[in-house]
C-alpha cells in the first residue's frame, strides 16, 4: 500500500496551478495525437476517470503516472514540459543557460524535476536534475517505459530498486539500466537527495 503524503494548505494551493498547467498540456498532447481518453486509458492501463481528473487539474499525477501517460501519448517525459515548438535554430543548439531550464513540481512525490536540456522535441536524450525531499518516492508500485536511463547521485541517499534488486546509492554513486525493467526509487536519507538523471527514450 502506498504511503500517503499529506500537504499543508499552502503546499496544496501552490500545487493547484501546476496541476492545471500540466493537465492542459496533457490534453493538448492527447488531441494533437488524435487520441481519445478511452484510447489513452487502453494504452496506459489507467482509468478514464483518473486521466480526465488529471487533465482537468483535479488530481495530482505521480511521477510514475506521468511516465506511463507520456509513453501512452508517444512522447518522453521531456515532452510534457513545454508546448513550444522549437525553431530550426533551437533544434541545432548545443548549449543551454541555467535560467532556460524548465521545472515540474510533483508535491505528492516530494519531487522537483528540472529539465536541463529544453527545446528539442525530436531528441530522445534528456538531462534532468531531480531534487527529492526526505521521504519522497516514486511509490510502492513498480513502473516501466521505453528507453534507457542513467544517473549520478550528487547529494543524499537514493534507494533504487530494479527488478528484485535494491541498491542504496550515496553521494558520488551512479546507476544505469534499461527503462523496460520494472523499477522504483525513494529518498532513503534524512536530507534532500539530488540526482542528475538522464533519460534516453
Amino acid at each position: 500500500m502506498k504511503k500517503m503524503t499529506f500537504l499543508s494548505s499552502a503546499e496544496t494551493e501552490a500545487a493547484a496551478p501546476a496541476d492545471a498547467s500540466l493537465g492542459r498540456r496533457l490534453r493538448v498532447l492527447r488531441k494533437a495525437g488524435g487520441l481519445s481518453l478511452q484510447q489513452v486509458a487502453g494504452r496506459t492501463g489507467l482509468s478514464i476517470g483518473y486521466l480526465s481528473q488529471v487533465e482537468r487539474g483535479v488530481s495530482s499525477a505521480s511521477v510514475r503516472a506521468l511516465a506511463i501517460i507520456a509513453e501512452g501519448l508517444g512522447v518522453g517525459l521531456a515532452g510534457l514540459f513545454s508546448a513550444q515548438t522549437p525553431s530550426d535554430s533551437e533544434e541545432t543548439r548545443f548549449g543551454f543557460r541555467a535560467d532556460e531550464s524548465q521545472v515540474f513540481n510533483i508535491p505528492f512525490d516530494g519531487l522537483e524535476k528540472r529539465l536541463l536540456t529544453p527545446g528539442s522535441q525530436s531528441s530522445g536524450l534528456n538531462l534532468f536534475l531531480m531534487t527529492i525531499a526526505p521521504g519522497g518516492t516514486s511509490g510502492e508500485a513498480f513502473y516501466h517505459h521505453a528507453g534507457e536511463e542513467a544517473g549520478h547521485v550528487q547529494a543524499g541517499t537514493l534507494e533504487l530498486t530494479v527488478d528484485t534488486e535494491t541498491r542504496l546509492l550515496k553521494t558520488g554513486d551512479s546507476f544505469r539500466f534499461l527503462s523496460a525493467r520494472p523499477h522504483r526509487w525513494r529518498n532513503a536519507g534524512r536530507g534532500v537527495c539530488k540526482v542528475l538523471w538522464v533519460n534516453n527514450t
